[in-house]
């Protein structure tokens, strides 16, 4: 089919069909194609297509879960890992019987993760400075965690805590039950420190006071 030819029959067509087809009847003439290709020679795709492809192309990440911290307890190898963290009692701050025995237990809570830890901030918050025994309790702590030693072993419990609570009064007494597991001492290099301590099962009179709407140790008097 010559030039001629392709013009000759192009103008026969309706004018319509001559403005829509003129694109194929010019591509047949100059050698032929294919109509659905772009610019480049590629072939068309669908815009339903497209979506598809990016769709697939960009799976939706999965979060990784965060790993809970584990509890380690010292030993010779190192300090505590890990310890958790005491949490106060809501009926802790209640000026009752059942509020002062909540309190008695997390005051002691708090003084066993001092023994474990070497942080006894918040159990010195709770406490009286004119506490005598609980002042020597501080500073075997202090002296225990001293320049990167730590202690292992040592921990608390109260199987038995009785307030003897009476509505008004300026002052309640608290009879414990106080059990203490042996402790070792370790220095920074690892090397064993001072002479373990043994194990203990005693009792002891808390003595707390009301205030501010909360409780506090105002004295601390072991039973020989």
């Amino acid at each position: 089919m010559t030039s001629r030819t392709c013009i000759s029959e192009r103008l026969r067509l309706p004018v319509i069909s001559a403005i829509a087809g003129s694109a194929i009847v010019l591509s047949a003439c100059s050698g032929g194609g294919n109509p659905q290709a772009g610019p480049t020679g590629t072939a068309a795709v669908s815009p339903a297509q497209s979506a598809s492809g990016s769709a697939s192309a960009t799976p939706s990440a999965t979060p990784t879960p965060k790993a809970t911290p584990v509890y380690k307890p010292a030993d010779a190898k190192g300090r505590a890992q890990n310890v958790p963290v005491p949490v106060k009692p809501a009926l802790a701050d209640k000026n009752t019987k059942e509020g002062l025995e909540a309190f008695t237990k997390y005051w002691y809570a708090l003084l066993n993760y001092g023994f474990e830890t070497g942080d006894s901030s918040s159990w010195q918050k709770l406490t009286s400075g004119s506490c005598e025994f609980c002042n020597i309790l501080k500073k075997s702590l202090a002296v225990g965690y001293k320049e990167g030693r730590w202690q292992a072993g040592g921990r608390l419990s109260t199987p038995s805590v009785e307030p003897d609570f009476e509505a008004g009064a300026a002052s309640q007494q608290v009879v414990v039950q106080v059990i203490q597991e042996a402790t070792q001492y370790y220095k920074a290099d690892k090397s064993v420190g001072r002479s373990p301590a043994p194990g203990s099962n005693t009792a002891s009179v808390v003595v707390a006071t009301y205030s501010g709407g909360r409780w506090a140790v105002s004295d601390l008097h072991p039973i020989r």
